[in-house]
């Protein structure tokens, strides 16, 4: 039997790059897996349609995560589809580097409404539906918070807010048997990281000198890591924050 036979996993922002990839390792595993998306249909189809080709389970289901009454909605159709919820992935998040002086109230407040506000939104209304069997949070967040470079500040601040989120939810959601973790990867090959222009450039050159295995990571070096947290192997685990750096710190 696969590790997450008959469970149902919702993943908040899996169109595209590590939330996708992790939808697909779930499902791999035998889970049936919400993959939400804010704004690219065409990438939440394309996931969802890869993970069904496999023989797998899985929905696309709209919503930015920052907006309560989206969130309400995404797991109102988890429960209509699925009848349950077992695991949670906070995927979801932006970024956006930008020197002391170039930080505007928008950059900052568009950032922790979403990177911070909308995971602890999306945690609360999760837990709503999870049964009293308990099931596992799985925080993203970045080792970026040990690196912290010049020029990120405020994206900095967001990831550093998500480690404490875990650290105290767990604590909190622990006596419901909810485990909540968090899983930090250091800088991944997607099509996020190459739009930014942080893969391919002087950023990424530094960064793998710093790397003792020496490359930039990939999608696929994160999924199985979350599967692990989402599965009862690392049930003995809660509030740990897990870093997938290839050794950077």
């Amino acid at each position: 039997m696969s590790k997450l036979t008959n469970k149902v996993a919702v993943v908040t922002g899996a169109s595209k790059g590590i939330g996708a990839d992790i939808a697909k390792g779930l499902a791999a595993e035998g889970a049936a897996v919400v993959v939400n998306y804010a704004s690219s249909k065409e990438g939440a189809d394309k996931v969802v349609a890869e993970i069904i080709a496999k023989g797998g389970k899985a929905i696309a289901v709209q919503g930015d995560v920052s907006k309560t009454a989206d969130i309400q909605r995404l797991f109102a159709e988890t429960k209509r589809a699925y009848g349950k919820l077992d695991i949670l992935v906070n995927n979801a998040g932006i970024y956006k580097f930008a020197a002391l002086e170039e930080i505007t109230e928008a950059d900052f407040h568009s950032h922790f409404n979403l990177n911070v506000l909308g995971l602890i939104l999306t945690t609360q209304e999760a837990v709503k539906h999870f049964s009293p069997e308990g099931g596992s949070v799985i925080n993203i967040g970045s080792t970026i918070t040990t690196l912290n470079p010049p020029s990120t500040t405020v994206y900095t601040a967001t990831k550093g807010a998500v480690d404490s989120v875990t650290h105290v939810l767990s604590k909190e959601l622990g006596p419901r048997k909810i485990r909540v973790n968090g899983l930090n990867p250091g800088l991944v090959e997607t099509e996020g990281t190459h739009t930014a222009g942080t893969v391919g450039g002087e950023f990424e050159a530094q960064l793998v000198a710093q790397t003792p295995l020496g490359r930039t990571g990939l999608p696929g070096d994160i999924t199985p890591i979350a599967v692990f947290l989402a599965s009862s192997d690392s049930g003995w685990l809660t509030g740990e924050t897990l870093l997938a750096s290839g050794g950077v710190r």
